[in-house]
């Protein structure tokens, strides 16, 4: 009696064990604090009925992916910034992905063209002024930050952050490593306070009269004015786009990868095409007031409203690849010191 009710148990154990495993998955890891992907997990779910699980993982993503090896459950890696892409792909976790989905929504200079990743929106490296104590046409280019009449007047965040990093890296890629080293000690010179905090604390400093101009993301004013106590800083400056000579405006993505373990393979290249679809463009677009990489997908009302710029069309895998040269020009310089 007592091995026909343990069947039982086991057998009915089964049917419930076995009932999860027939919905479609896809597991996440996201170097992005996970409420910024739900209303995309949401959207994502209701279309396909596909679950998406994700793990905020803040440091050490391509470290962990090699420690779990084939075992990860990771499908797909989500992260902002170029370079920290490209150190997910060089650490050899991700896999290529062929889709004309992908080909098709996403313009090749904001994807990896050995198919590894793939940008899913944009964000411009911009200056924000001061509307009272910077005219307009002042700010024109990122090589005139340097100089002189900036003097004491620039705020800006760690020289060592990847945001940071990656528009020194662009520099390198324009002007050769010598000219970027230059300018480096140029913003230096011109910094009017110690480089510490976010972009936010940044604009901070300009409402307090600490400086007049201060390099920052663009999605940073959306959710600035989003919250009452920041309302004030957004309020005290205008967004405006610098270009590089003979060069447009710095851009940055979010973007994704899939990893080499990839145990939901099909649903997870489902989420990637997915996130590149127009729908998915749209709600990147009004909940992150960031770009929508997808030509044709309108940006948001307030995104809108900050102006038309030129991105600058250098491949983004070109400017990370000088990653390695502008963390040891920042060092070298002492940017943060």
């Amino acid at each position: 009696m007592h091995h026909a009710s343990l069947r039982m148990t086991l057998a009915a154990l089964a049917v419930t064990t076995a009932l999860p495993v027939l919905a479609e998955e896809v597991n996440v890891y996201s170097h992005r604090q996970p409420e910024l992907l739900q209303p995309l997990v949401d959207a994502f779910t209701a279309d396909t009925g596909i679950a998406v699980n994700v793990a905020f993982v803040d440091k050490g993503m391509a470290e962990r992916l090699q420690a779990e090896g084939d075992r990860s459950p990771a499908d797909i890696v989500m992260t902002v910034d170029i370079a920290r892409l490209q150190q997910i792909v060089d650490a050899g976790v991700t896999q290529a992905v062929e889709s004309e989905v992908l080909s098709a929504n996403v313009p090749e200079a904001l994807r990896d063209p050995a198919g590894h990743w793939f940008g899913l929106t944009t964000r411009a490296r911009i200056v924000y002024a001061s509307k009272d104590r910077v005219a307009a046409g002042e700010v024109t280019t990122y090589e005139d930050l340097a100089s002189d009449k900036w003097k004491g007047r620039l705020c800006t965040r760690s020289g060592l952050h990847d945001y940071n990093v990656a528009l020194l890296g662009a520099y390198i890629a324009h002007h050769g490593e010598e000219a970027a080293s230059q300018w480096a000690a140029g913003l230096k010179a011109n910094l009017g306070k110690k480089p510490d905090g976010g972009d936010r604390d940044q604009v901070k400093a300009i409402a307090a009269g600490e400086c007049d101009i201060a390099l920052g993301n663009t999605y940073y004013m959306g959710q600035m004015l989003a919250d009452p106590e920041q309302k004030a800083w957004a309020e005290a400056v205008n967004i405006v786009f610098p270009v590089f000579e003979g060069g447009g405006t710095h851009v940055n993505i979010s973007g994704v990868a899939m990893t080499k373990a990839a145990p939901n393979h099909d649903a997870a290249l489902k989420f990637m095409e997915w996130l590149s679809s127009d729908h998915a463009q749209q709600i990147y677009a009004e909940t992150n007031h960031e770009f929508p990489v997808k030509p044709g997908v309108p940006r948001s009302e307030l995104v809108a409203s900050w102006g038309e710029f030129t991105p600058d069309a250098l491949p983004l895998a070109e400017v990370a690849s000088h990653r390695a040269a502008a963390l040891k020009i920042m060092e070298t310089v002492d940017f943060d010191g």
